[in-house]
């Protein structure tokens, strides 16, 4: 082979290589930063048609409305926990810190947080819905294809 194609072809294996790694590494550090995005009856019963569910300590953000009646504050700290409901099962939200000021039950929010059981999240943030126009995009999304019916639960029943 020419000496000269021998450096072209080197130095078209040493791009491809480098641009390889550069992505990999790059995928790699993002891993951690990655939020999928779930309603309450996917991250208990599942996403998409494999029926996937997050694992405990997977960082991620639901979204759904908040069940009237499910709002417990700690007396001595800021910590408050309440159920999130959509069309199936309920979630459990913890939280540590101040709520919202829009954030009232019956409403919709979106939480971030870390999955800690598989029908809890311990949540970092909360945002609640600040008119009754706005849907965040990943809710809208994940309401779109859902066939409107009444949920299992009461949203007004006290369990």
């Amino acid at each position: 082979m020419n000496p000269r194609r021998k450096k072209r072809l080197f130095a078209v294996v040493a791009a491809v290589f480098g641009i390889g790694a550069s992505v990999g590494l790059t995928l790699y550090a993002l891993q951690e930063n990655i939020n999928l995005f779930y309603t309450p009856s996917e991250l208990v019963e599942g996403k998409g048609e494999l029926k996937e569910k997050p694992q405990i300590g997977q960082k991620l953000r639901i979204g759904g409305m908040v069940v009237p009646g499910s709002v417990e504050r700690d007396e001595s700290s800021l910590d408050v926990s309440f159920k999130l409901i959509d069309t199936g099962p309920m979630v459990t939200i913890r939280y540590r810190g101040i709520l919202p000021d829009l954030f009232r039950e019956g409403q919709g929010i979106v939480a971030q947080g870390t999955l800690v059981e598989t029908n809890v999240v311990e949540a970092f943030e909360v945002l609640a819905k600040h008119d009754e126009e706005y849907m965040p995009s990943e809710v809208a999304e994940a309401v779109k294809g859902i066939k409107h019916e009444k949920p299992k639960y009461n949203l007004n029943s006290e369990n």
